[in-house]
């Protein structure tokens, strides 16, 4: 049976992530804890908006209500990356060679390694941001559709349309796809070798959390009573294809999913604060932790795969050790 390592905060948590195999929980309030031989304690923004795990140099992004941009280390050591005035910063994504991007109003900022920005403007806010695995390339959630960027290159961006407000978005590990949020209750894609659209709809509730699986074949998504895993094995992705639903509850609704770092596994954290683990193949469930107080807002898989860190609305995190 998994055993689970509580720690209750005040709060809402905004990122559990594995920083080395030190599990780190940022808060609204710009407190990032760890559980590092204790409870320890950073302060990074002053009021905290967005928060991602940057796998490539395993730290966390940051960006507040203070117009900063941080970036936390293992040890809980923090460093100013960038600022943007009193603006406060909306989204946050990483990228390759040390390269983060944060948005403020209707403008996506990059950031290089060498420290240099480079500003792209929209004509409507920036919603969401991602970097394409492949390439120096970013992706814009925006009103009506998505916009791609070179930012290393002057080349005109690539504009994806679709009607309606998109809130968030991804590239598919490989890089051959884009995906989004929608205002609605629905996901949007788009197959990038000849713009093919893909509708993802049906959902109860709007879609908070994607997860690619560890080959980039599955998406698991939020927004309904299971994890909804849509399959991108084929090259057209999931169109006219029906998508998983794994970790059915008639009472509950999903509000985080994390796919497994090697096997077609996904961790499901329900809005009552019970977490799942699934398996794809035969969607046997495996109980990891009871329901708590809060939905779960964020899980992470450790490197070596044996434990999940998790956290939520109601600052109830811990971590899980599913070999115990």
């Amino acid at each position: 049976m998994p055993t689970v390592a509580p720690l209750d905060l005040e709060g809402h948590c905004l990122a559990a992530v594995f920083l080395g195999d030190v599990p780190h929980f940022a808060l609204a309030a710009g407190t990032i804890h760890r559980l590092d031989h204790g409870h320890k304690t950073v302060q990074a923004n002053d009021g905290l908006l967005a928060a991602l795990h940057d796998g490539a140099n395993d730290r966390l992004i940051t960006g507040g209500e203070d117009g900063k941009i941080f970036a936390v280390t293992a040890g809980g050591n923090t460093a100013e990356l960038a600022t943007a005035g009193k603006k406060w910063i909306t989204s946050v994504a990483a990228g390759p060679q040390g390269a983060v991007a944060y948005a403020s109003g209707k403008i996506a900022y990059v950031r290089f390694a060498d420290g240099k920005t480079r500003e792209f403007s929209h004509p409507r806010s920036v919603e969401g941001l991602a970097f394409s695995p492949k390439g120096m390339r970013f992706g814009v959630a925006r009103y009506n559709g998505a916009t791609l960027h070179f930012p290393a290159a002057d080349g005109k961006p690539v504009e994806l349309e679709w009607a309606g407000a998109h809130t968030g978005i991804t590239f598919s590990p490989d890089g051959g796809f884009v995906v989004t949020t929608m205002q609605e209750n629905a996901l949007h894609g788009w197959k990038l070798a000849d713009g093919k659209h893909m509708r993802m709809s049906g959902y109860p509730g709007k879609v908070k959390s994607l997860s690619w699986s560890a080959k980039g074949k599955w998406l698991a998504s939020s927004g309904a009573p299971a994890a909804i895993v849509w399959p991108f094995s084929g090259k057209d992705g999931p169109m006219g294809k029906a998508p998983l639903e794994l970790g059915t509850r008639g009472s509950a609704m999903v509000t985080s999913v994390a796919c497994h770092p090697s096997q077609d596994v996904v961790a499901v954290g329900y809005d009552d604060g019970m977490v799942m683990a699934v398996r794809f193949a035969d969607a046997r469930e495996v109980l990891l932790r009871r329901p708590g107080k809060g939905a779960i807002t964020s899980m992470m898989w450790d490197k070596e795969e044996r434990r999940v860190a998790f956290g939520s609305a109601a600052g109830d995190c811990g971590v899980i050790d599913i070999s115990a």
